[in-house]
C-alpha cells in the first residue's frame, strides 16, 4: 500500500494519542487505546492477536499494570510507517476509513411519543445554536441540526459511525432533558441516510404532520436554515438537506392540492372547541387566548372566521395584540396583561393557550377556585393548550368544572376526510421520490472535491519541487522579474494539464449517467496518481475532533 508523503505511521498515532486523552473521548477509546494502549497500532501481530472480539465489536486488550505497559510502548524510532499503517487498515478503525459518513435522524414526534416526553426535550429556537455545537462536540458527530415544534423533537446529525452516533445524541438528549435512555428509546425512531432524506421530505411537505398538508411545518424547516447559518456544525451535508428540504415543500404544495382545505394546529384547535361546545353556544361563549404570537394569532383568525366577534386576548405587551386588532377590522379584540390571566381565565369559557412560558401557566390551585364557565356551555370551562411545553398542567382536569385538551388530542379533528387527503398524499410521494434521487445524487457528486484538492496538491508538490531545482541551477544572481516569470510558467503548465481531469470531476449530481461517468473518473485518477488517501482521510476527521475538543 503506497503511502502519501504528507503522511506518517507516527503522525497518526499522536494524533490519536491527544484525541483519546481528551475528556470529551471516551466511547472512542474503546476503538483506540492510546498512550500504553498503542500496542495495537505498533508491531504487527499475525493477524489479529492481542485483540480481544466483544459483542460484534473489535476492542484492544486492556494492560494489566503499569509496569507491563511500560515494556509495551512503541519505539518509534524502529516501527514502521507501512506497518502501523497495515495494523490500522486491519483494525476497527477501518469502518471510519472506508464508509462515508451517514445522515442520521434521531427523533420523537406525536405518532411515537406522548406530549408528556416531547415538552421535556423540546429545545426553545434561541437554543439552537448551542445544541448544535453540543452535539457536534460529540466524538461521532460532524454535523448537526435540530428541528423542534409542538409536534415533534428531531435531530439530524451527519455521523461517523451510524451505531456510536446514535448512542452519543440519544445520551445527550437524556441529559439534557431528564429522560432515562431506556425511555427515549422505547419511543424514539432512528433513520439513515435516504430513508433520513426521505423522513425530512415527507415533513417538510406536510405528510408527516398531524394535520396532512399543514404549511406551519414548511415555515420552521426554513426557520432551521435561518438560525443555522453561520454556526460551526450546520454543515454541507445538513444545511444542503434542509434547503432541499424546502424546495420539496414547496414543490409539493404548488403540483398537488394537499393543502386544500388543510387545517393548521391552531385551525384544529378551534375545530376542536366548537365540537365540545354545545352547538347553541358557538356565536356567545367567551374566548380567551393567551400568547399573541404566530400560533396565537392563527387561533384568533380562526376565531373570527367561524363567527367569533368579541374575544380576550393576554400578552406580554399589548403591541401585537394591536397589529391583530388593526388586521382585524370589525372585531373586538380586548387587550389585557399576563399579570391579569386569573381574572381573564375567571371569565371565560374557552381558554386557549399558545406560549413559550417553559412552565405551566395553569396549575389546579389556580384553577379550583374560579367559577364555573357560563350555563349556556354547560358550566365546563375548555382549556385547548396547544403549546409545548403545555401551559396548562395535566392536573387542572381533575378539577371539576374544568376539561383539558392538548395537540395530542387534535386527531379527533384530523380523522375526517381521511380517504381524500391520503389520495392526494399519493402525488406528493411521488414527488418527494424523484427529489429523494436528486439530492442522493448531489451528496454522491460531493465525492469528487477530496480527489479534486488531492491531485491539485499533489500536482503543486511536484511544481515546487522542480521549480526549485530549476532556480538552483539558474543561480542566486537571477532577477526577481525573471524568477516571478519562471514561477509563472511552471503555474500556467500545471494549470492547462489539471484543466481537462478537473473539468470531469465536476458534477452537480442534477444528471444521473454524468454523475456515474464523474464517479468513474474520480476512481481511475485516484488509481492513475496513487490518490487513494483513506487513512488520511481518517486522520483529518480525527484532526478535527482534536481541535474540536480543544476550543
Amino acid at each position: 500500500m503506497a503511502v502519501s508523503s504528507t503522511f506518517s505511521g507516527a503522525n497518526l498515532e499522536s494524533l490519536l494519542v491527544k484525541y483519546c486523552s481528551s475528556s470529551s473521548a471516551s466511547s472512542l477509546r474503546a476503538h483506540f487505546p492510546c498512550q500504553r494502549q498503542m500496542k495495537a497500532f505498533s508491531k504487527p501481530n499475525g493477524g489479529r492477536k492481542g485483540m480481544v472480539q466483544r459483542s460484534g465489536g473489535v476492542k484492544c486488550e486492556v494492560a494489566q499494570s503499569d509496569a507491563a505497559l511500560e515494556g509495551e510502548r512503541i519505539d518509534s524510532s524502529k516501527a514502521s510507517a507501512l506497518s502501523a499503517l497495515q495494523q490500522l487498515k486491519t483494525s476497527a478503525a477501518d469502518r471510519y476509513t472506508k464508509e462515508r459518513s451517514s445522515i442520521v435522524v434521531i427523533g420523537l414526534s406525536v405518532h411515537t411519543a406522548p406530549v408528556e416526553m416531547r415538552e421535556k426535550l423540546a429545545i426553545p429556537e434561541a437554543e439552537w445554536p448551542r445544541a448544535i455545537g453540543e452535539l457536534c462536540g460529540l466524538n461521532h458527530i460532524e454535523e448537526a441540526a435540530v428541528l423542534s415544534t409542538c409536534n415533534r423533537m428531531e435531530i439530524y446529525v451527519v455521523a461517523l459511525s451510524q451505531h456510536r452516533g446514535v448512542k452519543e445524541v440519544t445520551e445527550w438528549m437524556s441529559k439534557t432533558s431528564g429522560i432515562p435512555v431506556s425511555e427515549i428509546c422505547e419511543h424514539r425512531f432512528l433513520l439513515y441516510n435516504k430513508d433520513a432524506t426521505k423522513h425530512l421530505f415527507e415533513v417538510s411537505a406536510g405528510l408527516d404532520s398531524l394535520v396532512l398538508g399543514e404549511g406551519q411545518i414548511l415555515a420552521q424547516v426554513k426557520q432551521v436554515v435561518k438560525v443555522g447559518q453561520g454556526v460551526v456544525g450546520f454543515g454541507r451535508n445538513i444545511s444542503g438537506l434542509f434547503k432541499h428540504a424546502i424546495t420539496v415543500g414547496k414543490r409539493v404544495r404548488t403540483e398537488t392540492n394537499i393543502a386544500a382545505g388543510a387545517v393548521s394546529v391552531s385551525s384544529a384547535a378551534v375545530e376542536l372547541a366548537l365540537m365540545k361546545l354545545p352547538e347553541s353556544s358557538h356565536a356567545t361563549a367567551r374566548m380567551l387566548v393567551i400568547g399573541a404570537g404566530k400560533m396565537g394569532k392563527l387561533v384568533i383568525k380562526h376565531l373570527v372566521a367561524k363567527g367569533c366577534t368579541k374575544m380576550v386576548v393576554v400578552n406580554r405587551s399589548e403591541e401585537k395584540v394591536a397589529a391583530i386588532r388593526e388586521e382585524m377590522k370589525g372585531v373586538e379584540i380586548i387587550y389585557r396583561h399576563l399579570t391579569d390571566i386569573l381574572a381573564c381565565a375567571a371569565e371565560a369559557d374557552v381558554v386557549f393557550t399558545s406560549t413559550a412560558s417553559e412552565t405551566p401557566l395553569f396549575l389546579k390551585e389556580h384553577v379550583k377556585d374560579l367559577p364555573p364557565a357560563s350555563s349556556e356551555v354547560g358550566g365546563l370551562r375548555l382549556f385547548i393548550d396547544i403549546s409545548v411545553p403545555r401551559n396548562v398542567g395535566s392536573c387542572v382536569t381533575d378539577v371539576d368544572g374544568a376539561q383539558v385538551y392538548n395537540v395530542d388530542d387534535l386527531k379527533e379533528v384530523v380523522a375526517a376526510n381521511k380517504e381524500d387527503r391520503l389520495r392526494r398524499a399519493m402525488e406528493a410521494h411521488a414527488i418527494i421520490t424523484d427529489e429523494s434521487k436528486q439530492f442522493e445524487a448531489w451528496r454522491d457528486s460531493l465525492e469528487t472535491v477530496p480527489t479534486i484538492k488531492k491531485l491539485r496538491a499533489y500536482a503543486e508538490r511536484i511544481r515546487v519541487a522542480e521549480l526549485e531545482k530549476c532556480l538552483s541551477k539558474m543561480g542566486e544572481d537571477i532577477s526577481k522579474k525573471t524568477r516571478r516569470a519562471v514561477d509563472d510558467l511552471s503555474r500556467g503548465i500545471v494549470n492547462k494539464l489539471l484543466h481537462g481531469p478537473m473539468q470531469h470531476l465536476r458534477c452537480d449530481g442534477s444528471d444521473i449517467r454524468t454523475l456515474n461517468e464523474t464517479l468513474e473518473n474520480m476512481h481511475a485518477l485516484n488509481r492513475m496518481f496513487d490518490l487513494e488517501s483513506d487513512i488520511s482521510l481518517f486522520e483529518q476527521k480525527i484532526r478535527a475532533k482534536v481541535e474540536q475538543s480543544q476550543k
